[in-house]
């Protein structure tokens, strides 16, 4: 996100109970949400694909050596969640993982490495399985790798 987008009014999720998950994320900075369920929480914020206005929503994750893991599961739902259309639109993506906010852009993994990263992610929210056996569609695993931090110039 630039500057001038960290000004913007950010839209958190429509669902009452997310939203209240997301709130309670940015007031403790992560202290209280960091976790659902037992699982590790994130933030993720992406620019609506139809409004440009910026959204938020709270996701579990998983790891992969520097890089954030997400699961467009919409609950094993026949069609894709909202962000996960946003973030195919436009991959310039900010996430917060407790206190930490940084920018990051969104991959959708495929082939070889989704076949390696889908078990990571199955151990983390074993529901995954169930839900991608309940579905036709391949269930999107996402990778959010860190974008490079921008060089003071000194000035």
């Amino acid at each position: 996100m630039t500057a001038a987008e960290q000004h913007e009014t950010i839209e958190d999720s429509p669902v009452g109970w997310v939203a209240k998950h997301i709130q309670r994320y940015v007031e403790t900075d992560g202290a209280d949400g960091g976790t659902y369920q037992g699982v590790p929480s994130l933030l993720l914020t992406t620019r609506g694909r139809r409004t440009g206005a910026l959204r938020r929503t709270a996701l579990m994750y998983g790891r992969d050596g520097d890089n954030h893991l997400l699961v467009a599961s919409n609950g094993g739902a026949d069609k894709h969640p909202a962000w996960y259309l946003n973030l195919s639109a436009d991959p310039a993506v900010e996430i917060q993982v407790g206190a930490e906010r940084f920018a990051g852009r969104a991959r959708t993994a495929t082939g070889e490495e989704r076949a390696r990263l889908w078990p990571v992610m199955t151990k983390v929210f074993p529901t995954y399985e169930r839900y991608q056996k309940g579905t036709n569609r391949e269930i999107p695993l996402v990778v959010i790798e860190r974008a490079p931090r921008k060089e003071s110039t000194g000035n």
